[in-house]
């Protein structure tokens, strides 16, 4: 047998892409399969922006581009970054990514080594605490508590930072909760870093124009005490119907008081994937700088779905839903059912047809919840809770 090195063996999985196996293959054999459980928007990438792209190819844009990104593109986020936050990022601070994850991937191989501690949002993405396993650190969950609406709680937070701790994951809107964390909150968490300075912060941020009932997005770039040890998180994937195209950016310090973070991601790029691909970082800038009323469509569909199924999660036996403030999931509380979340959620798509994620799948504080993503059509909304209002009435946990 092959040996391959102990590290590889802690790497976890993202389940959603499971589900979504499950689920096409099920379709594949006839079945009617509502897909509640990819966190994708249901959404096609507005035209002008495939056209943008399509531009670039026949204009020759074919080879590499620098490891970080065109600087066309860099500046591109520069723009949103100042419009959005008010804040001035030079372009030689940004990395154009071939996604979100690759930023999550750099930001905890810097920090995390056996003896380090990295703190993350339990229940969160799941790929936060399988990358932290990975470099061989310790995983110490931050708890996102029904009662404190999926925020976090910046004394609790800070409780949880040890002379170990190395970083601090940190997402607002939140996947998997549709939690937004207050502004009071955030200010009360950068007060407290002060006594921390050895805490490196790494903010996801790619839910930040997804909130909804008057909510804002606070970014930690606002922040200036924690600037050289802050790196922010976020990309074309979710605001402009992108998942496909794989294209994210970060924003890194490189001063000498951060050990030029940014040097460090721009070397591992060469090392690792090299750049990102010419077509797409085109159609990243007319992204940004073209018209937003398909974002603003979305948006005011994903609104309406939400209360769609706030309202209907509600009103299925022994489920209850807080209604969420950003992103486009819910994260409903099933422990009344008696069901433990993963069976339940596998038994909804093995018997119900329905597609959904069980919490544990987003952290060890996930039993009791199942996540759905509200990234589909309200008709398909309403024929899934329906379903499983009907699967909870007739069957028993079991």
């Amino acid at each position: 047998m092959l040996q391959t090195i102990a590290a590889f063996d802690r790497l976890g999985e993202e389940n959603a892409f499971a589900v979504l196996a499950r689920a096409t293959a099920l379709a594949h054999e006839g079945r009617d399969i509502i897909n509640l459980g990819i966190g994708q928007p249901d959404f096609s990438t507005p035209q002008h922006i495939v056209e943008a792209a399509i531009k670039a190819l026949r204009d020759g844009h074919h080879g590499y581009t620098p490891a970080n990104g065109l600087l066309a593109t860099r500046e591109a986020v520069a723009r949103r970054t100042l419009a959005l936050t008010g804040i001035e990022v030079s372009p030689e601070n940004i990395m154009i990514m071939p996604g979100g994850k690759p930023t999550m991937f750099a930001a905890i191989l810097m920090f995390g080594e056996p003896g380090a501690e990295i703190l993350y949002p339990d229940p969160g993405f799941p790929i936060y605490r399988s990358m932290i396993e990975f470099t061989g650190a310790k995983p110490i969950p931050v708890p996102m508590r029904e009662a404190n609406g999926f925020a976090f709680s910046a004394e609790e937070t800070l409780s949880l930072i040890t002379p170990k701790t190395r970083l601090l994951i940190l997402n607002s809107p939140a996947n998997p909760t549709g939690g937004v964390t207050p502004r009071a909150e955030i200010e009360k968490l950068v007060k407290g870093l002060e006594a921390h300075p050895h805490v490196a912060i790494m903010s996801d941020e790619i839910y930040d124009v997804m909130t909804y009932d008057g909510e804002t997005h606070c970014s930690l770039l606002q922040f200036p005490e924690i600037r050289d040890r802050l790196i922010i998180l976020n990309g074309w994937s979710k605001t402009w119907a992108m998942t496909g195209w794989r294209m994210g950016w970060s924003i890194w310090p490189n001063s000498p008081a951060s050990n030029r973070l940014y040097d460090k991601v721009r070397k591992l790029a060469v090392n690792c994937w090299s750049c990102v691909n010419a077509p797409s970082q085109y159609a990243g800038i007319a992204a940004i700088d073209g018209p937003q009323d398909e974002v603003d469509k979305m948006m005011r569909a994903f609104d309406r779905r939400r209360k769609t199924v706030v309202e209907g999660l509600n009103g299925l036996p022994n489920v209850s839903c807080i209604t969420p403030k950003g992103a486009f999931y819910a994260f409903p509380n099933i422990e009344k059912t008696g069901w433990k979340a993963k069976k339940l959620a596998s038994a909804l798509l093995e018997e119900a047809g329905v597609a959904l994620i069980g919490g544990p799948d987003f952290g060890v504080l996930g039993e009791g919840y199942i996540r759905l993503s509200y990234a589909n059509s309200e008709e398909n909304i309403l024929r899934a809770l329906e379903r499983i209002g009907d699967f909870l009435e007739r069957t028993k946990a079991g």
